[in-house]
């Protein structure tokens, strides 16, 4: 149903002597073969720069882009990534269950193409009767229609490894000083400090 309105909004029709239809590719859809283009730039640089070898092109990185599976596959592929590290990668889990801003999204194999702003909250992934939960601060989640899925996230910290005392001593210090702040700056660095809180308290306790 998704796939055939999608199909609907991204075709147009443009009528000359005979009818052509020209549709968007989905991002998975693209040729992960880049030798050619890569090719067109090295002998551009030759001419150029002949005495000097060309630079490798970002493509020459990266690793070839799955493909859509033709039927629903039985794991969701993850890769969780901090600035400083990755949490997980091509992990192969049963779901996922983000922080959006919108509430908390689970994420399961087959799941449509989505976008999805994190909020300070709880990130559970699930494999069969584990669960590794983690407190996120904020960032990206990018669904992709071959059952993959990116997490992008500025902090991350295992749930088990947060002191409840800390979060109630935190909640209540910022909750203080969201009440006695004179200024809309100390106001919304308060704010910030009691959701935050608020979050990780519910995390705890949820």
């Amino acid at each position: 149903m998704f796939r055939q309105a999608t199909h609907r909004l991204l075709t147009r029709s443009t009528t000359t002597t005979t009818t052509t239809t020209i549709r968007r590719v989905f991002s998975t859809e693209v040729a992960t073969d880049a030798s050619s283009g890569d090719a067109a730039f090295i002998e551009s640089w030759k001419k150029v720069a002949p005495n000097i070898d060309p630079p490798k092109t970002p493509s020459q990185f990266m690793e070839p882009r799955p493909p859509t599976p033709s039927a629903l596959p039985s794991k969701l592929t993850v890769n969780f990534v901090l600035p400083y590290a990755a949490e997980l990668s091509k992990a192969e889990v049963d779901m996922v269950i983000v922080p959006a801003t919108t509430g908390q999204m689970g994420i399961l194999p087959g799941h449509v193409p989505t976008i999805a702003e994190l909020k300070p909250g709880l990130l559970s992934v699930h494999e069969g009767n584990d669960i590794k939960k983690y407190f996120i601060s904020s960032g990206f989640a990018f669904v992709h229609s071959n059952s993959y899925a990116d997490i992008l996230a500025v902090e991350a910290v295992p749930l088990d490894r947060i002191d409840p005392a800390q979060v109630q001593k935190g909640l209540s210090e910022f909750t203080q000083k969201l009440s006695s702040a004179s200024t809309d700056l100390d106001k919304a660095e308060a704010q910030i400090g009691v959701d935050v809180h608020s979050a990780l308290n519910s995390a705890l306790t949820g």
